[in-house]
Parts: C-alpha cells; sequence; structure tokens
C-alpha cells in the first residue's frame, strides 16, 4: 500500500516520467503490433546478416574418457530488422528474457554439443535489445557440453584443439549468413577455469559452408587450444617408472649365489612395471594405438626383464659348469694309514687283473700239452666320443665368443677373438644396463621435445 501511494505521488510530482512510460508503450505496441515473429528480416530481397560476439566465462573441465569438455558462454548475436524501427526520444527498447518470442531470432543450435543447460533463475538469462534504426541485439547465456576429438598418440605431451560450432537449423546460406566483424572475443579471468592438466594457450576460428542433403549451411567453429601440464604424469608415471628400471638393477651387486633375493627382486620389479602400465590406462581412452607413454613404460618393463633374464641365464650357465666339473665319488673312502692306503691299491689292482691261461701243446710225437698263465690288466672302457652333427657345431661356434672361467685362463686361448667371460656377466651388466637406459632416455625426449 505503501509502495503504490509512492509511485502515484512520484507520478505527480514528475509528469515527463509518466508520459515516458505511455510513450515507451505506445512505440513497443506499434512495433509489435502488425509483427510476424515467424518470417525473418529481408525476407525475399536479401539474406540476414547475423554478427556474433562471444563472452567465454569459464573453460573446462575436459573429460578424456568420454572425450568431451564444458563451456560457459555468453553469446550475442545482431542483426537489422527493417520493421522495428521506430523515432522516438529513446535510444533503444530493452525486452526481458519472457518476452524474447515477441521476435524474431535466429534459430541458432550447436552442431558438436552433446547437452545444454540454459541458465534460469527467476527468468531464463536472455535478453532483447532494440535500437531506433532498426539493429537487434540478443544474447543469451547457457552451459555447453561438446564434443572433442583428443588425438593421444603424443600423450603426455599433448596439444588439443576443442571445438564449438554452431549454425543456422533450418536457414541455408542463401538466406542467413553469420559473421564476426571484430575477432576479439573477451573472456572471464582465466584462473578459475578448471582445467586441471591442461592449459590454455589461445583460440582461432574458422567460417564454412557445409553441404547436406536440405543444402548449403554457414557454420562458424571457435577453437580453443589447449597443452597438457607435464608435472602430473611425471609424478604418476615417468618418476615411478624409471626409479623400478633402475632399483631392478640391484641385484647386480646381489651374489649369483643368492638366488631367493636375486629372484623375488626381479619378479617384483616386473610386477610393478605391470601395474604401472594398467594405471597409466585407467582413466584413458580405449585407442587401438599406442602413446609415447606407453612406449616408455614398455621399455623401461623390458629391461626389468632382461635383469631377470640375466640372472636366469647366470643361474643356469653356474650349475651347469659346477654340475659338470664335480669331483668324481671315490670308489673306497679314504683310510688314515699309508698301508691301509696301499692295499686299497692293491685291491683295486687285484680287480683290474685277472689271470688268462691257455693250454699250449708241444711238437712231437708225444703231444704233451702244457698249461700257460699270465696275469694281465683288464682294458679300461672306452668313452664313447659326443657325436658331430649340428649341434658341436653351434657349440664349437659359441665357444669362439664366450667362454668359462678356466678355459678363459692362458694366452692361447681364441687368440685375436673378443673374449667374453660368461660368469662375469654381472660385471658387464652393471656398466651396460646404466648405459643403455641413459641413452635410451637421451634419444626418447630429444625425439619427444620435437614432435
Amino acid at each position: 500500500m505503501v509502495s503504490a501511494t509512492t509511485a502515484v505521488t512520484n507520478a505527480l510530482e514528475d509528469p515527463s516520467r509518466s508520459s515516458k512510460i505511455s510513450e515507451a508503450s505506445r512505440v513497443l505496441n506499434t512495433m509489435l503490433t502488425n509483427y510476424d515473429n515467424k518470417l525473418r528480416p529481408g525476407i525475399g530481397v536479401r539474406p540476414t546478416v547475423v554478427k556474433v560476439e562471444m563472452f567465454v566465462r569459464s573453460l573446462g573441465p575436459i573429460s578424456i574418457m568420454d572425450m568431451e569438455y564444458t563451456i560457459d558462454i555468453v553469446l550475442h548475436q545482431s542483426w537489422y530488422d527493417e520493421r522495428l524501427r521506430y523515432n522516438t526520444t529513446f535510444d533503444s527498447f530493452v525486452l526481458s528474457g519472457d518476452m524474447v518470442s515477441l521476435v524474431w531470432v535466429p534459430d541458432t543450435f550447436f552442431k558438436n554439443s552433446k547437452n545444454i543447460a540454459d541458465y534460469k533463475m527467476s527468468l531464463p538469462n536472455q535478453m532483447v535489445r532494440i535500437y531506433g534504426n532498426g539493429n537487434v541485439l540478443y544474447g543469451f547465456r547457457m552451459s555447453i557440453i561438446a564434443r572433442c576429438s583428443l588425438h593421444m598418440l603424443k600423450f603426455p605431451m599433448d596439444s588439443h584443439s576443442c571445438p564449438l560450432s554452431f549454425s543456422s537449423f533450418s536457414y541455408p546460406v542463401t538466406e542467413l549468413i553469420y559473421k564476426l566483424e571484430h575477432f576479439n572475443i573477451e573472456m572471464d579471468e582465466t584462473n578459475t577455469w578448471k582445467l586441471f592438466q591442461f592449459d590454455f594457450t589461445g583460440m582461432s576460428n574458422k567460417t564454412e559452408v557445409v553441404s547436406t542433403p536440405a543444402g548449403n549451411y554457414m557454420v562458424m567453429t571457435f577453437f580453443f587450444n589447449m597443452s597438457r601440464q607435464f608435472g602430473y604424469i611425471a609424478v604418476q608415471n615417468y618418476v615411478p617408472s624409471s626409479v623400478t628400471t633402475m632399483l631392478s638393477w640391484v641385484s647386480f651387486w646381489i651374489q649369483r649365489d643368492s638366488a631367493p633375493a636375486r629372484t623375488s627382486l626381479g619378479i617384483t620389479s616386473v610386477l610393478t612395471m605391470t601395474t604401472l602400465g594398467t594405471i597409466s590406462r585407467k582413466n584413458f581412452p580405449r585407442v587401438s594405438y599406442i602413446t609415447i607413454l606407453d612406449f616408455y613404460i614398455a621399455i623401461c618393463f623390458v629391461f626389468c626383464f632382461c635383469a631377470l633374464l640375466e640372472f636366469a641365464i647366470l643361474n643356469f650357465l653356474t650349475y651347469n659348469y659346477k654340475k659338470t666339473h664335480a669331483s668324481p665319488i671315490l670308489r673306497y673312502p679314504p683310510v688314515s694309514s699309508a698301508r691301509a692306503r696301499a692295499l686299497a691299491r692293491a685291491r683295486a689292482r687285484q680287480q683290474e687283473e685277472v689271470f688268462v691261461c691257455e693250454v699250449v701243446t708241444s711238437e712231437g710225437n708225444d703231444g704233451e700239452e702244457h698249461v700257460s698263465c699270465s696275469l694281465q690288466e683288464l682294458p679300461s672302457p672306452s668313452v664313447p666320443e659326443p657325436p658331430r652333427g649340428r649341434f658341436s657345431g653351434c657349440l664349437k661356434r659359441f665357444r669362439k665368443y664366450f667362454c668359462m672361467a678356466p678355459e678363459c685362463e692362458g694366452f692361447t686361448w681364441q687368440k685375436g677373438r673378443l673374449r667374453i667371460h660368461l660368469f662375469r656377466l654381472d660385471n658387464y651388466s652393471r656398466v651396460v644396463f646404466p648405459l643403455a637406459f641413459f641413452f635410451f632416455n637421451v634419444i626418447y625426449w630429444l625425439v619427444c621435445l620435437n614432435l
């Protein structure tokens, strides 16, 4: 009651205010009485030119799994409508959100959108401003979830350009044209954007005409360029992979007789690399190609597996060498006295010697027969020579370059050829593995940083 009394009092005290309200109502009624909002401006005469301006309020987050991103924008579209011209003292008329349907507006839709959320408090966040010369400004705010094809080959050093494309749904290029007069897209504070693993690097735009069965339509596209931050991936993947690979080399400093310790360390390293490879793909799209991160983890896995394989080879060679050169089992147990040892030798000789007797008939008429006996040693059993075939030839060629500990002693062993001591594999591995991993990292990072 007090508000109504105050409004009446103000109207009585300021008659010009009341006349302005009456004039504004009269102008709007005059413009909209015979106005058909179903027909575009310039129909049948010329195409309608719609000028576009965009204000980006926020960008992100970006979903790698779903290959989509979220963007919050305010889009302004302006065009000329001769039916809305007026000649009064007002510069413009602003229509609220519930009156937008009274005038014609472009049927703009976003081609790569998956979901659009309009902002509605008490009324939709949209407005129409009509100027006296017939220009119309239409603005609205919305949050868009749009598709963005992410090519992950260079992950985690990848850069992406996520598009936001819009076009008219029903008007072809002969009837409606989009125009970006000034490519000055305003942005809110980028430090409030939810990009997380990405850095915003800039924007670009493209306008093209797309042919469809329904006709040719003008499509305007804005590209939001982003590059991935490397710190998170380095901490989560690169550092653990490198440290695990280096830990697998600790087995080279453990004695080769400590099989349980070296085997446990090798298997643990291999399983850890397998887990890291699985975790790196946990929140990752199921692409058919490997990324540069997958390649790095795979090489680290190979290094860990080779460290385990090195011990398996060394253990196998050591076992077979000990078995071949083991001390023979004594036929008789050792005795303490010299006489006992002599008796043992005599007993062994008796077992190895036999009496051989033969009947000899003398010449002559009497034909006497004599028996002749002698002590003879049994022939030692011959050891069959190993078959000479393809295997013996391969073994012979193998021994040209590899040797065991006793065979490598002396100056006559394969003079002039490379000698690799198989029992010194650990010594070689302590140098070869770190050097190989170092050179791999140098080449890997030089190539990746120049992709």
